[in-house]
């Protein structure tokens, strides 16, 4: 079977969770979980939880585990956390819990960032994988770079690799 037959053949309307990691946001001030949100909601989705969480390994962690066994999420997007200070652990939090990483969604999401941003695209670090049954996407916190993931690489491919996740 092809791409284009998994795709047509893929869920349209999925469960999605937003998990915003930042030591300075609240709800409130979250422009870019709240883009993701309504765009989600635009994409056909339901979105089950939206929270802001600290930037600490295990808040981060314990947000994924809470959204999988409370919401079974087709697919959670972590923003924040991704630069290389270091307070910016949501890729050391995230990966350890992949069953298998989505390893081409770093490096396509660099060069749509080169794209965009020239040189200063290596700064951001960015994967995506499955955990559970969930597909996990961490993405930067920044509203341009949740736009340029989100219209480019996670809506238009969540149904396909949530039903592989699936199995």
């Amino acid at each position: 079977m092809g791409t284009q037959e998994h795709r047509s053949e893929s869920k349209k309307q999925l469960t999605v969770a937003v998990v915003s990691v930042s030591s300075t946001r609240t709800i409130d001030t979250d422009e870019s979980g709240a883009w993701i949100e309504k765009q989600a909601k635009k994409e056909g989705h339901d979105v089950v939880d939206r929270l802001v969480v600290m930037d600490s390994e295990g808040e981060v962690r314990k947000a994924i585990r809470d959204i999988i066994r409370d919401h079974n999420a087709d697919g959670i997007i972590v923003t924040g956390g991704t630069g290389i200070t270091a307070g910016d652990l949501t890729l050391e939090a995230v990966r350890p819990m992949f069953r298998k990483e989505l390893t081409a969604f770093g490096p396509i999401f660099a060069q749509l960032s080169f794209d965009e941003i020239d040189s200063a695209a290596i700064l951001s670090r960015a994967t995506a994988g499955i955990v559970s049954d969930s597909v996990v996407f961490v993405i930067p916190g920044s509203l341009a770079a949740c736009k340029l993931a989100c219209k480019n690489l996670i809506f238009p491919e969540l149904g396909h690799v949530s039903k592989h996740a699936r199995g």
